[in-house]
């Protein structure tokens, strides 16, 4: 099975036992850069698929608690290189592992050798925020060659056609931004948000779609759960372990 297949047959394995799938996201070496693995072995032990944030110093599309934890890691010395270097001697970890990372970063390390290193470290695949579709092209080749993914993203705000090109584009699963701002807000999902999900199930066809931003209940878990395969949770799983909270009996929490 190629890693970005990986990605699709967990959050299926979870559909099929009747629940759906969730990806929890948690920036790399934070809190505790020491502890970051422990944090990890945690958090994938209730996670189906786990999104590992590359700490960057202009994370534009989140909002203030992601962007504070990057700013601390990147303090703390965290890089990318440190990332793939301490997953390359971690083992026990089932979940697929996909990297979050602003472009910067990933050209800065050579999409080649990144490719390489993702595969020896156990990385499934990509989500790149600020990628354009048209413009992922050298990118795309350098991960489809090591059979990785590169996760697409689509808004509320996406016109139908190109919505489809996104989701065609997109493997592992496509990534459905729930609302239409940045992440972390503690604002009510959309009362249409129901009816978006749908139609970016219709144009990802077999290709399992996650819903996230703005999650942060059981409640919502459950309500994208019902048109959506797998629900993403990121600010809100970043501030319970600021607080030194169980990430493992929150995330397990959110199933309801």
């Amino acid at each position: 099975m190629q890693p970005h297949e990986r990605i699709s047959a967990a959050i299926r394995t979870a559909n099929d036992a009747g629940r759906v799938g969730l990806v929890p996201f948690i920036t790399a070496g934070y809190p505790d850069k020491d502890g970051f693995v422990e944090t990890l072995k945690k958090v994938a032990s209730a996670g189906d698929v786990v999104e590992l944030g590359v700490p960057f110093s202009d994370p534009m599309a989140d909002g203030v608690t992601i962007q504070r934890s990057s700013h601390a890691a990147i303090e703390a010395g965290v890089t990318l290189s440190w990332i793939l270097g301490e997953l390359k001697q971690t083992d026990g970890i089932d979940a697929p592992l996909v990297l979050m990372s602003y472009l910067n970063p990933l050209l800065a390390y050579g999409y080649k050798r990144l490719a390489e290193d993702c595969v020896k470290a156990g990385v499934c695949g990509f989500i790149v925020p600020d990628l354009p579709l048209e413009e992922g092209t050298e990118l795309r080749a350098a991960l489809n060659e090591q059979g990785l993914a590169l996760i697409q993203l689509v808004t509320p705000a996406t016109p139908d056609a190109r919505m489809q090109a996104l989701c065609d584009a997109s493997r592992g699963f496509v990534y459905a931004v729930t609302i239409k701002g940045i992440t972390g807000g503690a604002q009510a999902l959309p009362a249409d948000v129901t009816d978006y999900l749908d139609a970016v199930k219709a144009a990802a066809g077999d290709t399992p779609v996650c819903a996230g931003f703005g999650v942060r209940a059981s409640e919502q878990v459950s309500s994208l759960g019902q048109h959506a395969d797998g629900v993403i949770v990121g600010s809100a799983l970043v501030e319970k372990l600021e607080a030194g909270e169980d990430p493992a009996e929150f995330l397990n929490g959110l199933r309801g």
